[in-house]
């Protein structure tokens, strides 16, 4: 049996509470990889955590080699393969995004710190909470010692919502729908990219209806943008355990070798790629040969529609990076 060391921040957060007994159980590394898990959390949260830990002994799941809880990174980065940087500030009443990168900002430079410092040197780092983009620029800026190719930043659950929706609105499965990629910011300016989607083996746009593409062009990309909003509205409180579907498959999509008949979305540290300046947070189709790691995917045609789309969230990313450039010192 492999092992892998993971962390997860944030661990009394709702996401995690609907993430953490599924990696237990094995969803995120495989049936054949048993599991350090560590929860992480600011030291007000720890006896909460313990309860956690509590329960997460009382599943009693095979895989789950060890488990433990702590405040003190010493303990919960050290040597770890995997770290899971859920925990963010939510924005609050009246907080603007400039507002809400402001107050994370520190969070995430004292966690590229604390990674560069104690982590296994073969580390991969998954940032999730927002704003997650401009938040691993942040802390992979303070961790020099960890290469590019380490960090991501998830837009996996925008992906999972646009191929929910397209498949809905065409009548078929989730399954049915590939090549459906994130660009640019998490974020009100992302672009599902409908124009290289396929449903059915079929790209998207063949159907010509006059009314699919009226849909696909004014509805089904905003629909994207604001389901975040929806589910709040109608929920009353933000997506948790979709959240921890988009993190497992996130993960689960870098460790297993990627079909030849379709990609996967997230944000990672831009080569250049697309247009998109070197060095910026990005999110691009991808392929993985299932070792932890990725490749952008080349040659995708964007015409007009989507280059304009994708300008306007790259646009965003830059203003964002300049707004923290103190922290990327």
């Amino acid at each position: 049996m492999k092992q892998v060391k993971v962390v997860v921040t944030g661990a009394t957060g709702q996401v995690a509470y609907a993430l953490l007994p599924r990696i237990a159980a094995g969803e995120m590394f495989g049936p054949d990889t048993d599991v350090d898990l560590r929860l992480s959390d600011i030291p007000q949260m720890i006896d909460k955590a313990k309860g956690v830990v509590m329960e997460l002994e009382d599943g009693a799941y095979p895989l789950l080699s060890r488990v433990s809880a702590s405040a003190i990174r010493a303990e919960t980065h050290g040597d770890a393969d995997w770290v899971l940087l859920v925990g963010s500030v939510p924005r609050g009443p009246g907080m603007e995004r400039g507002d809400l990168i402001r107050k994370n900002g520190p969070i995430f430079v004292d966690e590229g710190k604390h990674i560069a410092d104690r982590a296994a040197k073969g580390v991969r780092v998954v940032v999730v909470g927002n704003p997650c983009n401009t938040n691993c620029l942040i802390a992979r800026a303070n961790a020099k010692s960890v290469p590019d190719d380490r960090w991501s930043a998830m837009t996996r659950l925008d992906q999972n919502r646009a191929r929910s929706l397209l498949a809905t609105r065409a009548g078929a499965r989730v399954k049915d729908v590939k090549k459906l990629a994130i660009w640019g910011n998490h974020s009100a300016t992302l672009y599902p990219d409908f124009t290289n989607a396929t449903v059915n083996g079929k790209l998207a746009t063949e159907d010509t209806d006059p009314a699919w593409l009226a849909w696909l062009e004014k509805d089904f990309i905003p629909a994207v943008q604001q389901r975040g909003a929806a589910v709040i509205a109608a929920r009353g409180a933000s997506s948790a355990f979709s959240a921890a579907q988009a993190l497992i498959d996130h993960v689960r999509s870098l460790v297993t070798s990627t079909a030849r008949d379709d990609w996967f979305s997230a944000a990672v540290v831009s080569d250049g790629s697309y247009g998109v300046p070197k060095g910026l947070v990005s999110s691009f189709p991808l392929r993985s040969k299932g070792d932890g790691g990725y490749e952008i995917v080349r040659d995708v045609k964007l015409d007009g529609f989507a280059t304009e789309k994708l300008t306007a969230s790259i646009a965003e990313l830059e203003k964002e990076r300049d707004l923290v450039k103190d922290l990327l010192a």
